[in-house]
């Protein structure tokens, strides 16, 4: 599965890896959030290293449907209901420090974006609600939103909740630009290399699949952090959602053209994206409509689904029903993770003696909050934190939140039990015929728990325990991968780690 961005992309060269060199900061992570706080360091004269495990933006940045957006489906009221009004605020001005951020830098490297209304709709009756309750938060915030009861979607809605004049665009534009900018300032990217583990002495050490190397602050900007000081990991609910593009007839009717997200389930998140230069003439020679449509949702806690490529067919009917003669041209899925409170973490870690900082807990708003979380991290590091963001930082955790909290700590009790359970009382590995192509299992070698898949005409056999804390695994049908249903880590069928908070591969 590969993402509509990534797939016409320019490759971005990495720059070569120097054992034992010494940096001012040591950015782990080439998303929207590291490159971004790495030019920040560079414009203030700071030596800069991003390290990244694979290549830039093959994550989070890169599987986006990127709307730039301070309307956020039912954001807001999810986090007013666990916090308190001032949190809200905080989160808003936040939010709102972060687009006005990006979109002046995109302005000035004459990146293409384009403006549109974000609307956060009600599928269903039940719905309605909800969209009344966003509307009145946002207001309450300084949103400068409205309520309406039509939409230009080609299906019913039950009322929405509008906030105009905000943005889309393509994410791995932007991310091209701020690395280009980085390097010109002296700073460098270093791709295909793994963060292993960071001691915080002074300066901090980093230790990577390649050597060591040397900082004096580092700044964890992966989609959770790969330390387990302050157990993030377990405040933490990694989610997977799922997005595809789609060609339509030159004579479709009229694409919608807001940012659309529904506040209800199924959750349905709908926009287009401009034909580039010179692919207008091409799309209308071959009688197709200019624009592309998106679609996303049918989002779900990783691991914990058993088929996961039923969702993924479940969005192309979607589609097809609403958008006649739809052709899926790219499908993608993206992993997002969700804290108690809906806010997400940003600032130092424990136990790190104010040397090892990390951002993480975005909840599918990467956008806007990757950005305040650079500023968040640029200012706590030169002493000139924003006001909003020391709210967020000295927030109080409510009972609402432990609750939630807890909640999701004992499902993922039970899964860790389910996980080995299961396979304990199964069958053998060698009583199972080989899996068909594409699919995997799971079961008992002895007393550990195996994983056999075939991919690509390759069968291959892993340990089916995740290094992390030792939760089974679970097959992810659609992407073919090995996903752990505690705590998000996921690897290929050879047992090559992909993503999530462990460090290691799987045995093979």
């Amino acid at each position: 599965m590969t993402s509509l961005w990534l797939a016409s992309t320019p490759e971005i060269t990495t720059d070569p890896f120097e054992p034992d060199a010494r940096y001012d900061e040591v950015v782990v992570g080439a998303g929207l959030t590291g490159l971004t706080i790495a030019l920040l360091f560079a414009r203030a004269g700071r030596r800069v290293a991003v390290l990244e495990s694979r290549s830039i933006g093959a994550l989070a940045t890169g599987k986006s449907t990127a709307k730039l957006s301070l309307l956020q489906s039912s954001q807001l009221q999810k986090i007013k209901a666990h916090t308190y009004q001032s949190v809200v605020q905080a989160y808003v001005d936040g939010n709102l420090a972060g687009q006005r951020w990006l979109l002046d830098y995109a302005d000035s490297r004459g990146i293409a974006v384009q403006r549109r209304d974000a609307v956060s709709y009600a599928g269903t009756s039940e719905g309605v609600a909800t969209v009344e309750r966003e509307y009145r938060i946002a207001a309450s915030a300084g949103l400068p939103v409205r309520l309406t009861d039509t939409t230009d979607l080609p299906f019913e809605t039950f009322g929405a909740v509008v906030l105009p004049d905000q943005a889309q665009f393509d994410p791995l534009d932007i991310l091209g630009a701020l690395a280009a900018d980085l390097r010109e300032l002296g700073g460098v990217i270093i791709q295909g290399t793994r963060v292993i583990g960071v001691k915080a002495e002074k300066p901090a050490r980093v230790r990577t699949s390649r050597g060591e190397v040397f900082g004096d602050h580092v700044l964890l900007t992966t989609g959770t952090p790969m330390l387990n000081r302050g157990l993030y990991f377990a405040k933490l609910s990694a989610k997977r959602s799922y997005a595809a593009s789609y060609s339509l007839p030159a004579d479709a009717t009229l694409l919608p053209q807001g940012m659309y997200l529904s506040v209800d389930a199924p959750t349905r998140s709908v926009r287009t994206v401009p034909a580039k230069d010179g692919v207008t003439a091409d799309a209308g020679a071959a009688g197709l409509a200019a624009d592309t449509l998106i679609v996303g949702g049918n989002g779900h806690p990783v691991g914990r689904e058993h088929d996961t490529q039923r969702l993924v067919d479940d969005l192309h009917e979607w589609t097809a029903d609403h958008f006649p003669g739809a052709k899926p041209t790219h499908s993608w899925s993206a992993q997002d993770y969700e804290t108690p409170h809906r806010v997400p973490f940003v600032g130092y870690l424990p136990r790190g003696r104010g040397r090892i900082y990390f951002a993480s807990g975005y909840d599918k708003w990467g956008m806007t909050n990757a950005v305040q979380a650079a500023l968040t991290l640029f200012g706590d590091i030169t002493g000139d934190t924003p006001p909003w963001a020391k709210v967020l930082h000295h927030r109080v955790t409510l009972p609402a939140a432990i609750a939630s909290g807890l909640g999701a700590n004992a499902a993922t009790g039970w899964w860790a039990l389910k996980g080995w359970a299961g396979v304990l009382t199964g069958p053998a590995t060698d009583d199972l015929p080989l899996p068909d192509e594409g699919q995997g299992f799971i079961a008992r070698s002895g007393l550990r728990p195996t994983g056999t898949s075939t991919v690509d005409g390759r069968t291959c056999q892993v340990s089916a325990v995740c290094p992390h804390l030792g939760g089974v695994l679970t097959w992810n049908t659609a992407e073919t991968s090995w996903d752990c249903p505690l705590h998000g880590s996921r690897f290929a069928p050879d047992g090559t780690l992909l993503e999530g908070p462990t460090t290691h591969d799987l045995r093979t």
